[in-house]
């Protein structure tokens, strides 16, 4: 009998720091997982932009940010985007420090010199569809290229470019072709994923879903999901990299540094 009280007594003194660390690490969990944390890191950015939540057929959620093309800022990031006082999401694909995809501004590339590997001027290896802003002629097109040197442009001192993979929203014989000649990763697995669509009356759209999705139920997602006409548009950096800051939610993806965020300009 007294060894039996004995070992109940053992248990219940092994049992309860057990459940405390367990209660520990959950509540610790739950904070790194929280997509809502650290929202005061934005406190007093203007809000230059409109939020929409959407949910698809294929039960794929968007949040969406609409703004005008003048309230878009190609940055240099270099943290994870949740660490930026700025709102906006994530932009092109890196490796390391390397941006892999054309992040330009006004002819000057994010993240470096022009000409540099690295610096924003190259879509690396392959020819990709990069959404272009011309400001001069207030326009914009998806223009499939390799380089900076590439853009057709009307005025190389007002526009901005920011490289991805080619959506072709306009186009269903086309889009998984050129996601092929592209060479969108991880297209068939289920990631999550971002972009960045225009319409036909100059709004833009930046895109996260938090998701786990495949690159054609992303694409079905925003054709159902984005209230305008006309839409077009690029898939950018996916799964971990999917990050969003805004004053509504904050998506943050698996944490991880990221080299470059198109963000919203409050001037």
């Amino acid at each position: 009998m007294l060894l039996s009280k004995l070992w109940k007594r053992r248990k219940r003194l092994f049992l309860i720091p057990m459940l405390l660390l367990v209660l520990i690490v959950g509540a610790l969990y739950a904070l790194l997982s929280d997509p809502m944390k650290n929202k005061e890191v934005f406190d007093g950015l203007p809000e230059s932009y409109t939020y929409l939540e959407a949910e698809s057929f294929g039960k794929v959620k968007l949040h969406m940010m609409s703004l005008t093309p003048d309230h878009v800022t190609l940055r240099a990031a270099g943290t994870p985007l949740r660490q930026v006082k700025a709102y906006g999401i994530n932009g092109g694909f890196f490796y390391g420090e390397d941006l892999l995809s054309i992040a330009i501004m006004n002819d000057v590339p994010v993240s470096g010199d022009k000409n540099a590997y690295g610096s924003g001027w190259f879509n690396a290896k392959y020819p990709r569809g990069t959404l272009v802003w011309d400001g001069s002629s207030q326009r914009f097109s998806v223009q499939v290229v390799s380089s900076g040197d590439d853009l057709e442009v009307s005025d190389r001192s007002q526009y901005f470019a920011q490289g991805g993979i080619s959506m072709n929203l306009q186009n269903e014989d086309q889009w998984l072709t050129s996601v092929t000649q592209e060479h969108l990763p991880f297209a068939d697995e289920q990631r999550m994923r971002s972009g960045m669509v225009y319409d036909n009356t100059g709004k833009l759209w930046l895109i996260v879903t938090p998701s786990r999705c495949t690159a054609a139920e992303f694409r079905t997602a925003i054709l159902e999901s984005i209230p305008g006409e006309g839409l077009e548009g690029i898939f950018l950096d996916g799964d971990g990299s999917s990050q969003m800051n805004a004053s509504e939610v904050v998506i943050i993806g698996d944490q991880r540094m990221i080299v470059q965020m198109i963000a919203v300009d409050g001037d």
